[in-house]
């Protein structure tokens, strides 16, 4: 296995944890997320931005 093709997906997962983590803490601090980081995790923005506060 080449390093190019391990490298791959562990960069993939790093960015995915990283977006998941940017995410929620703009959620604890009341603040939008970045809609770059709601699309990596698979979640439409504009409907995040339509989620209410419970």
């Amino acid at each position: 296995m080449s390093a190019r093709t391990f490298l791959g997906p562990v960069r993939s997962l790093f960015a995915t944890v990283s977006a998941a983590a940017s995410v929620a803490g703009a959620v604890e601090a009341n603040r939008k997320p970045r809609r770059s980081d709601l699309t990596r995790l698979g979640i439409d923005a504009d409907a995040f931005g339509r989620i209410g506060k419970l």
